[in-house]
């Protein structure tokens, strides 16, 4: 701890009544609310979204179609206006102070001191291991039909099967399709309602390794397979083998975990609330499936929860005739 944040601490002070952990779509709206609740707000932001390999973003209304990387930099001018600090950098670190509140370690090693905390650090996509899927991620390899079915409806879908859940993918995609085929890769056989239901859709199906992509004019034209062929394909669909939370901080706090379908997430009630008194998350980092607008709506909720919390408990020591904050 630096001698500054000691002596904050030692006169029952903290730089900020909030720290947002993550600077993305969840980190942003929380920072928002935060600021306009009139709370010291500090983001400190590592710069690494989600969504950053796709050139638009849809299904966010009045921002259908805006750049992720131009939503983020309306957003961070808005906090600014509410007279909230971003700063650049990378939490490696937070722990309790012993005062209720938490003291929070940067790279640099910086150390800042906070009333409560919002951890908005999001995941990371770990794609299946084939040639050139990760270089085409966001542009014409894609996960999520709600954020880009309709740019490209009626296209010749591939799928690539998810270890665990094989057929599912390919189900929904078929909606935006009547060309779909799935590649079971290394996913092995189908249940048999499986393989009723993709018949039903009219889903192709190609049991073969899939080896890598054809590109070709920075195109995508097809998927190869282990057996030498090539199937003629302009869009895949691939969902992470695996959702990687970057969750270092929640679980440093000793935050509880949950398993899910998808791999353990940090816990979280409606408000965002963790296990941890004074600790809120929201976004990517509790799930996989929190979209920008869900992001944003969780942001929400967890900046008012946390100023409601803080209120009442500033009222509670004045009504008990305590010092406050």
């Amino acid at each position: 701890m630096n001698a500054q944040l000691n002596a904050a601490l030692e006169n029952d002070t903290y730089a900020y009544d909030a720290v947002v952990v993550g600077g993305g779509s969840a980190g942003l709206s929380a920072a928002l609310i935060l600021g306009r609740s009139l709370r010291r707000t500090l983001v400190v932001d590592a710069g690494e979204p989600r969504n950053a390999p796709a050139a638009h973003m849809q299904g966010v209304l009045s921002r259908d179609g805006m750049s992720p990387a131009d939503f983020l930099a309306a957003g961070r001018a808005e906090i600014a206006g509410y007279g909230v600090d971003l700063r650049a950098g990378e939490v490696t670190g937070a722990e309790p102070d012993g005062k209720g509140g938490f003291v929070v370690t940067l790279a640099d090693g910086d150390t800042v001191g906070a009333r409560r905390l919002v951890v908005t650090t999001g995941l990371v996509d770990e794609l299946p291991a084939i040639e050139g899927l990760a270089e085409r991620w966001g542009r014409d390899v894609l996960h999520c039909p709600y954020c880009h079915g309709w740019e490209v409806r009626d296209g010749a879908f591939g799928v690539i099967a998810h270890p665990t859940m094989p057929a599912h993918q390919a189900l929904v995609v078929a909606h935006w399709s009547k060309d779909v085929t799935l590649f079971l890769h290394t996913a092995g056989e189908l249940s048999e309602h499986d393989a009723a239901l993709l018949d039903a859709a009219g889903v192709r199906v190609e049991r073969g390794e899939v080896t890598g992509l054809a590109v070709e004019d920075d195109r995508l034209t097809g998927v190869r397979l282990a057996d030498g062929r090539t199937v003629a394909r302009s869009v895949v669909f691939a969902a992470a083998s695996r959702f990687a939370a970057r969750d270092g901080v929640l679980r440093q706090l000793g935050a509880e975990l949950r398993e899910t379908p998808f791999g353990e997430f940090v816990a979280v009630d409606e408000t965002g609330r963790t296990s941890v008194p004074g600790v809120w998350a929201a976004g990517n980092v509790t799930g996989p499936q929190e979209q920008v607008v869900n992001a944003v709506s969780r942001g929400y909720r967890a900046g008012a929860a946390l100023n409601a919390e803080l209120h009442f408990a500033d009222l509670e020591a004045r009504a008990a005739g305590r010092p406050v904050g």
